[in-house]
């Protein structure tokens, strides 16, 4: 079902409360911010929206983890600033998000206005849903509206329980967040493939499930392919094995088979004699002869370019998680393949999950290249392996 977006919702000279997601790294002060500004920027199309409707926005967000108490350390001022330097326009940082204070701020706001309430997770009723701090939210605005993907998979009261008191709608981030990976599961242009990598099997097991049916290819790099080929009979050096998983990884193969699914596995990969980021030595190995000691660091070569010729026969693409060790420069070579393969593709709808894989095309600068890179790592992987998230269920559908 559709849930009511941004311009569905009457904004127009309104007090609107707009969850966010101003979750980045503050210990380094506003240069640090700086550099990892992209979820501020997310924000910007939503933020200058209301302001062209002369709404006065009032943005609320969480920082780190400070358990219901007052951390000065992860109050909200500094991203507030650097908020203001991309706007151009002051940002007021309060330091309350709810109250007489709050009340006493957001009463003198004038059309255009921004303001920034204090961390949410400074209070203990956030986490818990609590439906009196999402009501002490609510009384000093006349909406809201979902702008934090990163944050739907969570029920808290800046994401669930304030929906019960105050017409909502989804941002201008969430919309496409929910559209674009809704459309490559109900609806995609076939063929279908999924390319999955990352540390562990187990982290994808729902996913594959929810996918495995509708795909025409799939395929299997990074730290997960290591228990596949483990269980195809291959050994796999000294890289870590999830032999609780084996039989799982088993039965995902065999039924690929029976449904005609064109699975692809890496036929050599990137081994090293120990795991770190400057290995003492390297080498690469077909698959059936990685030597006993070593690991398994990321796909080969040849492997990635078999990947690329394959993807290029789809015509939608959902991927999730890095063919290698991407954060170790020397074992980035096999995502950079593929993710530049994908991006230089005409016509294919390109879905790229959060976390370390939209890091890694972030930092390959290919973000434009994409169809979508979703902000939210958790939020994304529950998205896709077809749970409800609850920031999202709890929206007006239309």
């Amino acid at each position: 079902m559709a849930k009511r977006s941004l311009d569905q919702l009457d904004v127009a000279g309104k007090r609107v409360l707009v969850r966010v997601d101003f979750n980045v790294p503050i210990d380094q002060g506003i240069e640090g911010i700086e550099l990892y500004d992209q979820r501020l920027r997310a924000t910007l199309p939503t933020i200058q929206y209301l302001i062209d409707q002369g709404s006065k926005i009032v943005l609320c967000s969480h920082l780190g983890r400070p358990n219901g108490e007052v951390v000065e350390g992860l109050r909200l001022a500094p991203v507030g600033d650097r908020l203001s330097m991309l706007l151009g326009r002051p940002v007021n940082s309060l330091r309350e998000s709810t109250g007489p204070v709050v009340a006493e701020a957001l009463s003198q706001m004038s059309p255009g206005d921004v303001v920034l309430l204090e961390n949410l997770r400074f209070h203990p009723g956030e986490e818990k849903n609590d439906g009196v701090f999402a009501r002490e939210l609510a009384d000093t605005v006349d909406c809201f509206v979902m702008d934090a993907f990163a944050v739907a998979h969570r029920a808290h009261a800046s994401t669930d329980g304030i929906t019960k008191y105050l017409p909502s709608a989804m941002g201008l981030l969430v919309q496409p967040e929910v559209e674009e990976m809704g459309k490559a599961l109900e609806s995609p242009e076939k063929p279908l493939a999924a390319l999955l990598g990352g540390a562990k099997v187990s982290d994808k097991i729902l996913l594959l499930d929810n996918l495995l049916e509708g795909l025409d290819y799939l395929f299997i790099g990074g730290g997960m392919c290591v228990t596949f080929l483990n269980a195809m009979g291959y050994s796999t050096g000294a890289s870590r094995i999830e032999e609780d998983r084996l039989d799982f990884a088993r039965q995902i193969m065999e039924r690929a088979e029976a449904a005609n699914i064109k699975l692809h596995l890496p036929e050599d990969v990137v081994i090293a004699n120990e795991f770190a980021a400057d290995p003492g030595e390297t080498d690469v190995m077909h698959v059936g002869d990685v030597p006993d000691g070593w690991y398994i660091m990321d796909i080969a070569p040849k492997s990635a370019q078999d990947f690329a010729a394959a993807l290029s026969k789809c015509k939608t693409i959902i991927w999730n998680g890095p063919m290698g060790v991407f954060e170790m420069p020397k074992f980035s070579h096999g995502t950079r393949t593929v993710a530049e393969a994908i991006a230089g593709l005409s016509g294919v709808t390109t879905v790229v999950g959060g976390g370390s894989t939209a890091e890694a095309v972030e930092e390959l600068g290919l973000m434009d290249k994409m169809t979508h890179v979703s902000t939210g790592g958790g939020a994304s992987l529950e998205f896709l392996e077809g749970k409800e998230l609850p920031g999202i269920a709890a929206l007006p559908d239309v």
